[in-house]
């Protein structure tokens, strides 16, 4: 997929290979803020959805994460930075495809599509981070990333606008016009971009280590409970309060706006105060938020907890460096590949589980999001101050046996 042959990153300018990843960042979260601001009401709209029909989509979304780990089968064929590319093509194509098949069979197909490309991209993208980034700048660079995903997101929230409100055109103009402009764009840093050397050779095999389970659950419980943020939260704007194609849109791009201003200095922050504090406040501020949302009865102050929750994403960033600081270099792409499966393991299941918990007891759903945060900050207690290999956890003490 790239154009000349490979060069050495030492070679060549650190910033460039980063440059690549944050315009990867650019063009994946253009295309994926678009389908995601649009689903609500598109399915309510055009399908008709109940909360037991969005519950198997997002269920059905989160398949191709759970089987990330054949990624690992697919770098035996490809290098990361062309897979990774690949990846993005094949979002592109199923984002531009939702539009024209508005019935609940069409849409779980599109979907899949999507999320093929979806999660392949950011299982390979964490790898790459975490390999062309310094340790000591990873928390930084991170928080810059998300700063350029939030101005993406802008920036298709701005799309939505302008063709949806201003030109007057459909759901499927929207999502076909934003689904080119990505295939565009992934064409032309395919051209532009040399292909780069990601150091020493990586692990083409699926790896689980003893000394990283710590780790492994911080994944599974962040799965598992961001599930219940992406799928129910939106979808009680919409249901229970009313929100219309415009406000879910202008909360978005609150969020965003939020997060472009705020993101790359809470990833400066983590890097100052250490994995071990940054994963404690997102805790106990997510243990609020969920039980916030299962009270709450004003669609404003909903509002407001979906833009501090959306917030709190960023200190996520704190649990991937922390697994940066541990591993063994050459662990990183197999251990991501594996990592993202067991993120979604729960992700599987919980949608379709809740969507119809749902339909009698919406409270219910946020307080197991609750019951969830409550486990990872349990969890996060364990994790030391100054992680390193041979300093995995603080109990039980000693570096665990491969």
């Amino acid at each position: 997929m790239t154009a000349t042959t490979a060069l050495p990153t030492e070679k060549l300018p650190a910033r460039q290979a980063q440059q690549l990843l944050l315009w990867m960042t650019f063009v994946m979260s253009l295309m994926f803020a678009v389908w995601q601001a649009l689903l609500n009401n598109f399915v309510i709209e055009r399908a008709a959805f109940t909360g037991a029909e969005i519950g198997i989509l997002q269920s059905l979304r989160e398949v191709p994460g759970f089987l990330a780990f054949t990624a690992i089968f697919v770098l035996l064929l490809l290098k990361e930075q062309s897979f990774a590319l690949l990846s993005l093509l094949v979002l592109a194509v199923g984002v531009g495809i939702t539009g024209f098949f508005p019935s609940a069979l069409g849409l779980y197909l599109t979907t899949v599509m999507m999320s093929i490309g979806f999660h392949y991209y950011e299982t390979l993208n964490q790898s790459l981070t975490l390999q062309w980034v310094d340790k000591e700048n990873t928390a930084g660079f991170m928080g810059k990333a998300l700063a350029w995903r939030s101005g993406a997101a802008l920036a298709g929230y701005g799309s939505i606008w302008l063709v949806m409100t201003w030109l007057k055109l459909d759901y499927q103009w929207m999502y076909a016009l934003i689904g080119t402009l990505g295939a565009i764009m992934v064409l032309s840093l395919s051209l532009y971009y040399p292909s780069f050397d990601t150091g020493e050779m990586q692990h083409k095999k699926v790896i689980l280590r003893r000394r990283y389970w710590l780790y492994y659950l911080l994944t599974f419980f962040s799965g598992a409970r961001r599930q219940i943020f992406v799928v129910f939260a939106g979808f009680m704007m919409v249901e229970k309060f009313g929100y219309s194609v415009s406000e879910i849109t202008s909360l978005f791009l609150i969020n965003y706006l939020v997060n472009l201003l705020f993101a790359p200095a809470i990833g400066r922050f983590i890097g100052r105060i250490g994995e071990r504090r940054a994963l404690i406040l997102e805790y106990l501020g997510l243990i609020a938020i969920f039980c916030s949302y299962a009270l709450v009865q004003d669609g404003h102050v909903a509002a407001g907890l979906y833009v501090l929750d959306h917030l709190l994403f960023a200190m996520a960033i704190a649990m991937k460096t922390y697994f940066q600081k541990i591993a063994d270099r050459p662990d990183i792409a197999a251990t991501m590949s594996v990592s993202f499966t067991i993120n979604h393991i729960a992700a599987v299941i919980i949608p379709a589980l809740l969507g119809i918990l749902w339909l009698s007891s919406p409270a219910a759903v946020f307080f197991i999001g609750a019951a969830m945060a409550v486990c990872s900050l349990l969890l996060s207690l364990n994790v030391p101050a100054v992680p390193a290999p041979g300093q995995e956890v603080l109990w039980p003490r000693g570096k665990a046996h491969e």
